[in-house]
């Protein structure tokens, strides 16, 4: 049954492949790859994608709901969605599964769950066509999303798995998006074989909970180890991921020459109690070795990591023991967050919940940290070579820009380079800010094509 409030139209005065789609995309990358693919379905559907302010048949809302400034930001790009004169609007992702009920009300708005995203492109189809399509009606289908050429990014994120069932007191990620499912690796190896041949040069590994990954007799490390014999040229990279369930067969992974020397590894707090409260799966001192091991084998490996203040009770005691590991450690970036509370979990309930002033002030201070750290990570480049990918290529200054193997932002002169080649730079020197650029001089490229060249 059609929902009351969106009205079917048959909207045949536009061509069909003058049919325009607009994206907004929040939070994960597991997110970032479902729009990704979600936009080559609409392109191969006759779609053309357009920035999000402009007039479109389709507005597509990919939401996000870890946080409350999450969900103020899904609010507020649902509600700019909904103030243009025309178009469909289709709200999606973890948002919808804690607020579907008030989602429902807004008129001219499809609201599709997450096991469902995959279909968005045959709901509006048939929406145009004055079709009558319910989105519950559709198939319920986590890991069909299909590979598509370059849109959005140059590298191609391989869904692995979803959901989690490590129920962290603080997060509500369990309740949008399920327990853990994993996918068949046949599957996953057949989807990254489809994105090389699409040209991609990078394969990134993406999932909820990538290293609890696990399909009959196949775990995390024999998959990523059967990800890295592919034939082609590329590189693989590992997105988020929780440090456990690491065995012997992974770090020696870390030394094969495809893989990327990155990884980002979740801490949240430098305090065991904190942690034990956060009901993590590790110790402070078990953090410590994993990251030892890594460094063991690659002194220049670049761990990123989160690190969330304000969870209920965590003392002056305990925050300065994540500032001393963090400034221990040197991550190359780290992603601070305060505590939100969130209905449903168990640390909402906790009492000596933190005051949101305490919050801000300790925020700001692991910001301090991580901003020195990176620059001090990064610095230490200077001088040295990579291989940078390209990822955009601006015309009117004349420079590319994109990321190293160690995941650095990296610049340098366009002249003679393609997007999505692969280039050798040396590192000349470092710029200012917080999130500073390393500028480099290439010193040959490799084409989308797989051919080498040299540049002049």
């Amino acid at each position: 049954m059609q929902p009351h409030h969106v009205a079917p139209q048959n909207r045949a005065l536009r061509p069909h492949d003058d049919r325009r789609v607009a994206f907004q995309t929040l939070g994960c990358r597991l997110n970032q790859f479902e729009t990704d693919s979600l936009a080559g379905a609409f392109e191969s559907a006759g779609y053309t994608v357009v920035p999000f302010e402009e007039p479109a048949e389709a507005y597509i809302v990919n939401t996000c709901t870890v946080t409350n400034k999450a969900d103020r930001k899904s609010r507020n790009t649902i509600n700019r969605a909904m103030r243009h004169k025309r178009g469909v609007v289709v709200v999606t992702g973890c948002f919808v599964e804690s607020h579907r009920r008030q989602l429902e009300t807004h008129p001219g708005t499809f609201v599709v769950d997450n096991a469902r995203k995959r279909h968005v492109v045959e709901l509006v189809d048939a929406h145009l066509r004055g079709e009558i399509l319910h989105p519950q009606s559709l198939d319920v289908d986590l890991f069909g999303y299909p590979v598509t050429a370059p849109i959005f990014r140059t590298r191609s994120m391989v869904k692995i798995q979803d959901g989690c069932d490590n129920f962290c007191t603080f997060c509500i990620i369990p309740f949008v998006r399920g327990r853990a499912r994993s996918r068949d690796p046949r599957s996953i190896l057949e989807h990254a074989r489809r994105a090389l041949d699409k040209g991609y040069r990078e394969i990134v590994i993406t999932g909820v909970n990538v290293s609890r990954y696990d399909h009959g007799q196949t775990g995390f490390s024999a998959l990523v180890e059967q990800m890295l014999e592919l034939e082609g040229s590329y590189r693989l990279r590992i997105s988020s991921m929780e440090p456990d369930s690491l065995d012997d067969r992974f770090y020696d992974l870390l030394n094969h020459p495809r893989m990327c020397p990155q990884l980002h590894l979740c801490l949240q707090s430098g305090s065991d109690s904190v942690l034990q409260q956060m009901r993590r799966q590790y110790s402070v001192a078990q953090y410590r070795a994993i990251l030892e091991r890594i460094r063991a084998r690659r002194p220049d490996f670049n761990i990123t990591t989160d690190v969330l203040v304000g969870f209920p009770g965590e003392s002056e005691a305990d925050f300065e023991s994540t500032c001393a590991l963090c400034n221990e450690i040197g991550f190359g970036h780290i992603h601070t967050f305060a505590y939100s509370r969130r209905s449903g979990t168990r640390a909402d309930r906790m009492s000596a919940q933190i005051p949101e002033v305490v919050k801000q002030l300790r925020s700001e201070r692991i910001r301090a940290i991580a901003a020195d750290s990176k620059r001090r990570y990064r610095r230490g480049f200077v001088g040295r070579t990579q291989q940078l990918l390209v990822e955009q290529i601006d015309p009117r200054s004349g420079l590319a820009r994109g990321y190293g193997e160690h995941y650095l932002p990296l610049i340098t002169d366009a002249a003679g380079l393609e997007r999505n080649s692969l280039v050798t730079v040396v590192l000349r020197d470092l710029d200012d800010g917080d999130d500073p650029l390393l500028r480099a001089t290439v010193l040959k490229s490799v084409s989308a094509g797989g051919t080498q060249k040299p540049v002049t």
